[in-house]
């Protein structure tokens, strides 16, 4: 299984079979909405019927659990008499099914009735994540990606307990979703991607059907407006964005760092603050990201007074910031989530550890380890490697607790993979830099230390391949991989 589980002992004389007079039991009703969508899923695959009921079934999902494991913490049985999972929510009951779906052989994910039989070893489970903070980012402003498509992406990474879906949805190339208050950002900023094809860009119905997806999946969705760089789709949208009220034309290549919102402007923080309370409006979770970096054009002393301005029309609106390492050099609000993005290079690890001073805390996501976007060797055919090529052992094989010197372990709120996509145009080319590499990031937030092994994790991820073929996953089949 990927992730790990914290704890699992085998019960060596119990097989749990599962046969077609099978039931699902639950015993509240936000446990149902989680069976419900198991059962379809086993229905497909086995031709059982698999009815839910209240009460006890063939396989149990129960909110009675221990409280200790907390929120998304869950205890799974399996033998002979059947499945429990247990647990205090019901997202602890969605991480149990994760775990109970790799327990089950490969083709219970078929979309169509395969041959049985569908066994599990005996085996007991206690298990509980080692971060709070276990997220991917997708890039849906160098390429667009459709409602459907992000739908696919949540279905695949949550199957590896990823909670958090942090979505670039401004930059450069697009601006992707909608602001009733400044429509031309989405009408004309939003109109290409990168290479000059058409663009697209997310009403507000949309949106919504996503998070409403991803809440279904128990990913909160973390909206990113980059600031105060990135920002040419939103200078070319609106003139008086610019310092001599000239827009520029729309962009399509992929260089970065030429771009900057006129921090001296009064008009730059009224576009700021609809923006935000219309991205906050949108999104129920506690996060917003203001992006920051990479803000090449703005001058140092202009981005020293930008950041706090721009933090402040976050806070303002209930949100907690987020924001990429460059913003720690700047005066940060309490609470503020710095996400990590450097290598080993000094510079970035000073910011880091500024931002702890600050009482920020950090998500990690090390572009020559966590960037799905690299190549994984010299003649991947797709990706960048400004950070280095990535394979999937050194995409592993890496501590959050000790990448950054001085930093305490309190201060790790977690791990992000982020996928930007300069070259990705479809979902399949998405997969292929995703898989199997993120597992392993997922992995790194969720099991223990002591659990975190790369011989062991290479034979685990070796099974994971029939489950990619039999999902109709776009998966590399890394040559340092046994794959089945």
């Amino acid at each position: 299984m990927i992730p790990q589980p914290t704890a699992q002992q085998p019960l060596p004389d119990e097989t749990f079979i599962l046969q077609a007079d099978a039931t699902i039991g639950v015993d509240d009703p936000a446990a149902r909405q989680i069976a419900d969508e198991f059962a379809a899923r086993l229905r497909r695959s086995t031709g059982f019927a698999l009815p839910v009921q209240d009460g006890t079934g063939t396989i149990s999902l129960s909110t009675g659990g221990a409280e200790s494991l907390g929120a998304e913490g869950y205890e799974l049985r399996a033998d002979a008499s059947g499945v429990a999972i247990t647990a205090a929510t019901a997202e602890g009951l969605f991480r149990g099914v994760t775990t109970l779906r790799q327990l089950l052989p490969a083709k219970a994910e078929a979309a169509g009735a395969q041959e049985g039989s569908w066994e599990i070893a005996g085996t007991t489970i206690s298990d509980s994540p080692r971060y709070g903070y276990r997220g991917v980012m997708l890039d849906v402003t160098r390429h667009f990606f459709t409602v459907d498509q992000v739908k696919k992406f949540i279905d695949l990474v949550s199957l590896y307990k990823i909670n958090r879906l942090h979505l670039h949805l401004s930059d450069d190339q697009g601006w992707r979703i909608q602001v009733d208050s400044w429509p031309r950002l989405t009408e004309y900023g939003g109109s290409l991607q990168v290479g000059g094809g058409t663009g697209g860009a997310y009403t507000k119905a949309d949106f919504a059907e996503i998070v409403r997806y991803a809440g279904e999946h128990y990913l909160t969705v973390v909206p990113e407006i980059d600031t105060p760089g990135h920002t040419n789709a939103a200078l070319a949208s609106y003139p008086e964005l610019n310092p001599d009220d000239v827009a520029p034309k729309l962009y399509t290549e992929t260089e970065v760092g030429f771009s900057t919102l006129t921090v001296d402007k009064d008009r730059t923080y009224e576009f700021l603050d609809d923006v935000f309370r219309e991205v906050a409006e949108q999104t129920p979770g506690d996060l917003l990201h203001l992006g920051g970096d990479e803000a090449h054009s703005t001058p140092h002393s202009d981005y020293l007074t930008f950041v706090p301005k721009a933090a402040e029309l976050v806070v303002k609106q209930g949100k907690t910031v987020m924001g990429w390492h460059e913003i720690a050099d700047a005066p940060l609000p309490a609470g503020t989530v710095v996400q990590y993005w450097g290598t080993e290079d000094e510079k970035a690890q000073a910011l880091a550890l500024k931002a702890v001073e600050q009482g920020a805390t950090l998500v990690l996501s090390p572009a020559n380890r966590a960037y799905l976007d690299m190549k994984y060797h010299a003649e991947t055919p797709l990706g960048l490697q400004w950070a280095g090529l990535v394979s999937v052992e050194q995409s592993y094989s890496w501590n959050p607790a000790t990448l950054i010197p001085n930093v305490p372990a309190s201060a790790i709120d977690g791990v992000e993979a982020p996928l930007w996509t300069e070259t990705l145009d479809d979902l399949d080319k998405v997969e292929f830099m995703t898989f199997p590499r993120l597992p392993g990031i997922a992995e790194l937030g969720w099991s223990p230390e002591s659990a975190l092994d790369w011989t062991t994790y290479r034979d685990r991820l070796a099974e994971q391949g029939s489950r990619w073929e039999v999902l109709g996953v776009n998966f590399y089949r890394a040559p340092e991989i046994d794959w089945r």
